[in-house]
């Protein structure tokens, strides 16, 4: 559900009380767009009564290790399934005048390490397994942001990654949303904004 920090303590950890909806997995246990819908729907009014313009998910990653510690997260290691909830989800949440924000592009597999992990494949194992749900949901529900990962994928960091955030998501794709950073995971902020970063969070880095 919607994560924000309450404006009445100075604490990150601190968060404002707000409804907890089922993880990612339960829901695609249903196998009910619909349900995902409605869910989407719930935290977008509840994000804009909070006053917030853009939700942080849902996370499209597929699963892939027992050991990845957002698996709870991501809904399945089905790319179809992942996609058709996924967009059903986003377009719940932006029929609110909410932005969605999609996340982690892409292949993000593990949690250890993430910052500095390297997710190798070939080809096809990229763009019938790790791609298509992304794909799906920036083409059925167009969300506002997709967040790159911290991950590195074939030895470039997804948010330096130009055949990632250009070739593939804009021009093949069609996206015409922000590219957003996750949080602290520039580690080259040229050859990001080459790569078709458009937000680095957090801000005010003094940079």
């Amino acid at each position: 559900g919607l994560r924000t920090q309450d404006p009445e303590r100075d604490d990150p950890n601190h968060s404002r009380k707000a409804v907890c909806f089922p993880a990612g997995c339960s829901a695609a246990a249903s196998f009910d767009p619909d349900l995902a819908r409605r869910e989407g729907a719930a935290i977008g009014r509840e994000a804009r009564a909070f006053g917030v313009g853009v939700v942080l998910g849902p996370a499209i990653n597929i699963k892939r290790s027992p050991l990845c510690g957002r698996n709870f997260e991501y809904f399945s290691e089905d790319p179809y399934l992942s996609g058709e909830m996924g967009a059903a989800l986003v377009n719940g949440i932006q029929s609110n005048g909410v932005g969605s924000c999609i996340k982690h592009f892409a292949a993000n597999n593990q949690e250890t390490d993430r910052m500095v992990s390297d997710s190798v494949m070939d080809e096809r194992t990229l763009h019938e397994i790790y791609l298509p749900a992304f794909e799906t949901v920036v083409k059925k529900a167009k969300p506002l942001g997709v967040m790159a990962a911290y991950n590195k994928l074939n030895g470039t960091h997804c948010s330096e990654n130009k055949e990632l955030l250009t070739d593939i998501l804009r021009k093949r794709w069609g996206y015409e949303g922000m590219v957003v950073t996750d949080w602290g995971a520039v580690k080259d902020r040229a050859k990001g904004i080459a790569a078709g970063q458009d937000l680095e969070m957090p801000g005010g880095s003094g940079r």
